[in-house]
């Protein structure tokens, strides 16, 4: 399926009444894994501030023990500082990378912005070196946009 297509169902689950916000996050994390072949593993972390740890919310794909990440920690925690997107074609050649399995070859992070400010991030793996394009990149962030109008 396209990303506008994409587009058109992840409004739709925005746009749903009398499902919570946390369903409407699984429900889009389970759509982009079922239909972007790449997409392996889709999750949000969300940021505490005062504790500067993030702190996963609803994800699709294989368990984790990475529930919660100190900011600066792996490709999560550095979005969490930078407020930018972070693609990491060969997770192997990132020096500040948090394995969650031998697996992932890829990953890319894109903030999630709630009146300016960095409120979390939605996090992909992939079992493909280097999949991911600008257009993903365009994609997340209007997912992240959307999302955004849940908080």
């Amino acid at each position: 399926m396209s990303f506008e297509g994409l587009q058109t169902q992840v409004l739709a689950i925005v746009n749903k009444t009398n499902v919570t916000r946390d369903e409407k996050l699984k429900e889009i994390c389970q759509l982009l894994s079922d239909s972007v072949p790449y997409y392996d593993w889709v999750g949000y972390y969300f940021a505490n501030h005062e504790t500067k740890t993030l702190h996963l919310g609803p994800y699709v794909g294989a368990e984790t023990d990475h529930t919660v990440i100190p900011f600066g920690k792996g490709i999560c925690g550095q979005v969490a500082m930078s407020n930018q997107n972070f693609v990491v074609p060969d997770v192997k050649a990132q020096d500040n990378y948090i394995a969650c399995s031998f697996t992932v070859k890829s990953e890319i992070v894109v903030p999630l912005f709630v009146n300016g400010v960095n409120i979390g991030q939605i996090d992909i793996d992939s079992h493909v070196l280097d999949p991911f394009t600008e257009v993903d990149e365009r994609f997340l962030e209007f997912v992240n946009q959307e999302v955004a109008k849940l908080f």
